[in-house]
């Protein structure tokens, strides 16, 4: 199915996965809401709402720079409005802004508790309700958020209890508006990596240049995230799916190109056996 002239809201996109899913659809002729908090370059992270639009326009796409909190409901509200005044609907509602807090219960601050569940859990909460109304309307609907296949053994969910919960709620709202919203024919389904992925969070917080060495780029979670967006809404929904079995379906079986050091070995992801 074609994106072209298709309306994308895609939330924490000035950088890393969102970028990649903003651009890869932006290649297919799709309009683009640029969700972030930044307007100011840091140079630690890179890239902002207004550099990723541009490059959405660039890439054949148009593109809407729009500063929103997810964790603030009026500028969630604010940002919907300006997406209906530039492009008349949304068809397209990627959950991908999220925080990140790999701790123990111990060592876990509260206010980072709060925060990884402010944003991960109510901001993708409150983003998704206020699109769906226009999602309703929209052509072969979809929702897809990047959060992990539920695994009930403590093995995944001990180590970092407070982030594998907000991450684990994210993947249980997508099953809960796939039913929810079937009869509508709007899908929901959730996308995550096999192993970790080249963004500055994996530089920054998870393991330095050693990490981002054996990871994939961004550009794997951006081709698997087109191949869902790209399937019928009313039969391609309720999955918490892994990017490599999409891109298997899609036949696609060399990702080496993904990899930031082609042939070298690869990190799997925390929440990948």
């Amino acid at each position: 199915m074609t994106l072209q002239g298709k309306t994308a809201f895609i939330t924490g996109a000035s950088r890393g996965i969102g970028e990649a899913i903003a651009l890869r659809l932006a290649r297919e002729g799709a309009n683009i809401v640029v969700l972030g908090k930044s307007i100011k370059e840091d140079p630690r992270l890179g890239g902002t709402i207004h550099t990723v639009a541009q490059k959405v326009n660039e890439a054949g796409g148009r593109g809407l720079a729009v500063q929103c909190d997810i964790r603030d409901e009026e500028q969630v509200l604010s940002a919907v409005q300006q997406a209906i005044a530039l492009f008349g609907g949304i068809d397209i509602l990627v959950n991908n802004a999220s925080a990140i807090s790999l701790s123990n219960t111990e060592q876990t601050d509260t206010k980072r508790f709060d925060l990884v569940h402010d944003i991960n859990v109510r901001g993708t909460f409150i983003v998704t309700k206020h699109c769906v109304p226009f999602l309703r309307k929209g052509t072969n609907p979809h929702i897809l958020t990047l959060s992990p296949p539920i695994d009930m053994n403590p093995k995944w969910i001990a180590p970092y209890i407070g982030y594998t919960m907000s991450k684990y709620n994210m993947s249980m709202m997508t099953l809960a508006w796939a039913e929810e919203f079937k009869q509508y024919g709007i899908a929901a389904n959730s996308l995550w990596p096999v192993t970790t992925i080249a963004t500055s969070a994996v530089r920054n917080i998870l393991g330095g240049e050693m990490l981002i060495a054996r990871s994939r780029t961004p550009h794997i979670v951006a081709d698997g995230a087109y191949h869902i967006l790209t399937q019928p809404a009313t039969t391609c929904t309720g999955n918490l799916f892994l990017d490599e079995d999409v891109l298997r379906t899609a036949g696609i079986t060399d990702l080496t190109p993904y990899a930031v050091t082609p042939g070298g070995p690869l990190q799997k992801d925390l929440y990948v056996s």
